[in-house]
């Protein structure tokens, strides 16, 4: 089986690609289209993380439940990872150019309307809207970059692009606290109305329309919805998990619905004349691997770094701001990091380059594992920093894989896919590795309490303990004598870093496998078709 893939003819070899011609004035040059799009994706990074830092706020200001401020969060992922695959197709279809525009409108409005909100039911559903504006945008970005860049430079692009995204999703908790802290939190959803407007105006001056030849002419609606629903029961059974419980009936009876649809979906797209998702595309091993390397990055990485967050604000008993500045050892090489793996990728193919960045998170992820609660900021840093170090050539070369090995005139769909498999994998790993956490806590927290002679707890009030020790705080009563209050912080600590480790050592084991995974990735067959336009 050959793993170049179109979807009429797999097995034609790829068309050459044309001499890039040189570009006349702003329009369609490659480094000004990375900046334009550069402007539009980092708002949605951003928003994926700075919200949580103004929850708090939100919950104090409008009177909000916690389940209520969960789905603050939730709804906006939850609608960017059901919407990116037909977003990605959309651009396909109309233009990718457009789709990036109305994208960027709709997002900053929809920040505009949460902004002016008086209701919490009025900011989750504009949150909701925020992530389908936000699906619009990612995948057209990945394809403006594929059809403006020369294949010698893609990887470069796309380095800087991932460089984008990992430093606006680790810089929004120091951001949001910084704006919640001296403004307002509606300041952190009005933030996105300029940064909008600019990217808008810098699309409708720089960006040039591309669309391939025989780009789709019909939209398949029966595999929209099919895929669609699929998405929303697997994510929204890994979202309610934690609160159904895995064994429940409820949490399998959505992940059934996802399996059934997904399989309806799959036979739907081998008979229809123009499917969403041409299942030929699969047929790529090295396309295939980089989507379940995506995933298992993003399982380990975002479900680490959930906890993280705990462990620094309320062990640590840091603010947000400072939290966030701790984790600046792992955005910096980040940044650092992502355009020089585009440039190692180019020069020596994704293979190396992956699995060393997985086996960074790795070693990273055990280095995590051993942290205890009194550790200092310097071996903290030392581990963020070689995860930085690791996600970088992870970022870029498993989105090259991805789109490389996808025909040019599927870029959206392959865009759409890569960030559909990361949005699925952030949200397994928060799942599973939250399961792991809570599973720990509940098994040694009877114990370590009784060993520490503290007054004994009934079913109910241990289990009230045991949610607030998940997320590193300690159940100290309102009158406890300061020597018991010292106890139970020492027990609730410690007793959530083990539950921690143990989480970060199965987040381990998930890196470990995605070493091997990345030998079966391979530079896009057909990278060379979008080289075609601009000029570097």
């Amino acid at each position: 089986m050959t793993s170049q893939i179109t979807v009429d003819k797999a097995d034609k070899a790829p068309e050459p690609a044309p001499v890039p011609a040189p570009a006349k004035g702003l329009r369609g040059h490659p480094w000004l289209t990375l900046f334009a799009v550069a402007i539009g994706v980092m708002m949605v990074a951003l928003d994926g993380t700075i919200v949580a830092i103004a929850n708090p706020a939100i919950q104090k200001d409008l009177g909000a439940t916690f389940a209520d401020v969960q789905w603050i969060t939730n709804g906006y992922f939850l609608a960017l990872a059901v919407a990116l695959i037909t977003a990605g197709k959309l651009g396909d279809r109309f233009g990718h150019r457009q789709t990036f525009l109305i994208g960027v409108v709709g997002f900053a409005a929809a920040s505009g309307a949460i902004g002016l909100s008086d209701s919490i039911a009025f900011v989750v559903t504009f949150r909701v809207l925020q992530g389908l504006f936000g699906a619009l945008l990612m995948p057209a970005a990945l394809g403006l970059l594929r059809a403006t860049f020369p294949a010698e430079k893609l990887n470069m692009a796309i380095g800087i692009w991932g460089m984008v995204i990992g430093a606006s999703t680790a810089g929004g908790p120091i951001l949001g606290g910084l704006l919640v802290q001296h403004v307002s939190w509606q300041s952190v959803f009005f933030i996105n109305v300029p940064v909008g407007i600019i990217a808008l105006v810098l699309g409708i001056v720089i960006l040039k329309d591309h669309r391939a030849e025989n780009a789709p002419k019909s939209f398949d609606v029966v595999g929209i919805a099919l895929l669609s629903a699929a998405m929303f029961c697997l994510v929204w059974a890994l979202i309610k998990a934690p609160e159904w419980g895995w064994g429940a009936g409820m949490t399998w009876t959505f992940i059934g619905a996802s399996v059934v649809s997904f399989a309806l979906f799959a036979v739907w797209e081998s008979k229809v004349e123009e499917p969403l998702i041409p299942l030929a595309l699969f047929r790529s091993v090295p396309l295939s691997a980089g989507v379940v390397l995506m995933v298992l990055m993003a399982i380990a990485f975002m479900g680490g770094l959930f906890f993280v967050t705990f462990y620094l604000q309320n062990v640590h008993g840091m603010s947000p701001v400072d939290s966030g500045l701790h984790l600046l050892p792992l955005t910096g090489m980040m940044i650092i990091g992502s355009p020089l793996a585009g440039a190692m990728i180019t020069k020596m193919g994704p293979r190396i380059p992956l699995a060393g960045g997985m086996l960074c998170t790795a070693i990273a992820m055990y280095g995590m594992s051993t942290l205890e609660a009194g550790t200092g900021s310097g071996l903290m840093s030392i581990w963020f920093a070689l995860l930085g170090l690791g996600l970088a050539p992870v970022m870029v070369g498993a989105t090259e894989v991805i789109v490389g090995n996808a025909p040019m005139e599927l870029s959206g769909v392959a865009g759409g896919l890569q960030q559909a498999a990361m949005q699925i994998g952030g949200s397994l790993g928060t799942a599973v590795l939250g399961a792991v956490m809570a599973s720990k806590v509940d098994s040694d927290l009877p114990e370590n309490w009784a060993d520490a002679k503290l007054p004994p707890l009934s079913e109910a009030q241990l289990d009230k303990a045991a949610e607030a020790v998940q997320v590193g705080v300690a159940p100290v009563p309102p009158k406890a004598p300061p020597s018991v209050a010292d106890q139970i912080t020492t027990v609730a600590h410690d007793t959530f870093m083990s539950g921690m480790g143990m989480a970060c050592l199965v987040a381990t084991g998930v890196a470990v496998v995605a070493v091997f995974v990345a030998f079966l990735t391979k530079r896009g067959d057909n990278a060379e078709a979008g080289a075609g336009v601009g000029h570097i």
